[in-house]
Order: C-alpha cells, then structure tokens, then sequence
C-alpha cells in the first residue's frame, strides 16, 4: 500500500501545497496530490495552483484566521520559488513600495 508520504514524494508538491489544493477544492489530501501532480503537467497548471493558494489565503484573512493564512502565504512562496513559470506576473509582495 503505498502512503500519504509516497503520495507527496510523488505529486511535486510539498505537504503544505497539497493541503492547501485539498481545502480550495474540498477534497482529501490524497486526491488533492493527484490533482496537483497533474496541473503541474499541464499548461498553466501551476498558475491555477498558484490561484488556488491566493484564494485560500485571501479567505483565511476574510475569516480573521492570520496564522493560517500566513502558513498558506509560506507554501504559496515556496511553491513559486519552485515553479516560477506559475507566477504568471505575480508577485508574493504586490503591496510593497519599490522606492
């Protein structure tokens, strides 16, 4: 049988990421680390991943739950460290001022 931890190793994607597909989606982890191994695969696959971890932080802010939105802002940075094709423009500090 192979375990979660397989999945993980597997898919591409931390245990972070993975958790954070599953809760956009409404799906178990395990499913979510399939998903994800396969958006990775496609084209803009990985900014639909990025989208869903923005999503998921913005509605952990929405909800007043700042420590998980700052554990989903940590995958979501380290995901496009990995995958920089996914940020599609994006930038993990739109609000900063560049003076």
């Amino acid at each position: 049988m192979i375990a979660f931890e397989d999945c993980i190793a597997l898919c591409g994607l931390t245990e972070d990421e993975v958790a954070a597909i599953a809760e956009h989606e409404h799906v178990p982890d395990v499913v979510a680390a399939t998903l994800g191994s396969y958006l990775l695969h496609q084209a803009k696959g990985g900014e639909r991943i990025r989208q869903m971890l923005v999503d998921d932080i913005r509605a952990s802010l929405a909800a007043g739950n700042a420590p998980h939105a700052s554990l989903l802002m940590s995958a979501l940075r380290h995901f496009l460290s990995q995958h920089p094709d996914a940020a599609g423009g994006f930038t993990t500090n739109q609000g900063a001022s560049s003076r």
